[in-house]
C-alpha cells in the first residue's frame, strides 16, 4: 500500500527587503554633487562646508519623512537622528582643522558614535564579537601609537573605543550563525565597518604618512556608512518578505 505523505513545510525566514534604498536618492545625489565640485581644502569656507555636509542633510530629511511620531516611537531611529545631526558639525568642523578644529570634529564624532551604539543597543550581547573588535581596537590604537604626541595620545584612544564599541553593538545585531538577520542590520554592520575604515583612514594620513587618494576613500566610505546606519532605522512597513530554504 502506497501511504500519502503530508509534504515538509519549508522553512521560512522573515526578513527585511531593501526596498527602501530608492528612498534615499537625495543622499547619492548630494553625494555625487560633492565629488563633481570636489572643492579644494586648502580653501576652507561656508560654501565648502554645505557642500561637504549636505549629504547628512538629505538623510535627516529621509528619516524626518516618516513623520515625528515615527521617531517618537522608534528610540533606534531618534538616537540615529541625533547622531547625524552631530555628524553635520563635525564636518563642519573638519573643513576648518588646520585652523584648530581638527579636536571639536573628533568630539562631535565621538558623541555621534556613543548615539550610534545606543541606537544599535546591548541585545544580543555576542561576547565574541566584543572580543574581535577589542583585538581590532588594540592593534589600530597600537600601530598609531608611536606616531601621536600629546593630548592626541589619549584622545585617539578615547575615540578608538568608542568607534570600535560601536562596531561591537552593530556586528553583534547581525547574528548570522543564528539566521535571524534582516536587512536592516545587515545594513547598520556595513555601515559601521565603513565607518572604522574611513576614520582609520584620516588617523593614520593625519598622524602616520600620507595615504594615496585618502580623500576621496575616506568620503566614499563615510557617505556610505552614514546612509547605511540611517537606513538601518527604517523597517519596511509593508509584509516582510519571505525567503524559502
Amino acid at each position: 500500500n502506497n501511504l500519502l505523505l503530508p509534504p515538509l513545510p519549508l522553512k521560512t525566514k522573515q526578513t527585511t527587503h531593501p526596498y527602501f534604498w530608492h528612498r534615499d536618492s537625495g543622499q547619492l545625489l548630494a553625494t555625487c554633487v560633492y565629488f563633481v565640485l570636489w572643492l579644494p581644502t586648502s580653501s576652507p569656507s561656508w560654501f565648502s562646508a554645505l557642500i561637504k555636509c549636505l549629504p547628512i542633510f538629505c538623510l535627516w530629511v529621509f528619516l524626518l519623512a516618516h513623520g515625528i511620531n515615527f521617531l517618537v516611537a522608534h528610540r533606534s531611529a531618534n538616537r540615529i537622528l541625533a547622531g547625524l545631526i552631530f555628524s553635520a558639525v563635525g564636518d563642519a568642523f573638519l573643513i576648518w582643522q588646520e585652523q584648530g578644529y581638527f579636536v571639536h570634529g573628533l568630539l562631535m564624532f565621538a558623541i555621534t558614535h556613543i548615539l550610534y551604539s545606543s541606537a544599535f543597543g546591548m541585545k544580543p550581547l555576542d561576547l565574541k564579537a566584543g572580543f574581535v573588535m577589542t583585538l581590532v581596537s588594540s592593534f589600530c590604537y597600537t600601530f598609531l601609537y608611536s606616531y601621536l604626541s600629546g593630548p592626541f595620545t589619549y584622545l585617539v584612544a578615547v575615540y578608538i573605543a568608542l568607534i570600535g564599541f560601536m562596531g561591537w553593538r552593530a556586528i553583534a545585531g547581525v547574528q548570522l550563525c543564528n539566521d535571524l538577520w534582516t536587512w536592516t542590520k545587515l545594513s547598520a554592520c556595513i555601515g559601521a565597518v565603513l565607518f572604522m575604515v574611513s576614520d582609520l583612514t584620516i588617523a593614520v594620513n593625519k598622524f602616520c604618512f600620507p595615504v594615496p587618494y585618502s580623500r576621496a576613500i575616506i568620503m566614499a566610505t563615510y557617505y556610505a556608512a552614514q546612509m547605511l546606519i540611517a537606513l538601518s532605522a527604517v523597517e519596511r512597513r509593508s509584509p516582510s518578505l519571505k525567503v524559502h530554504w
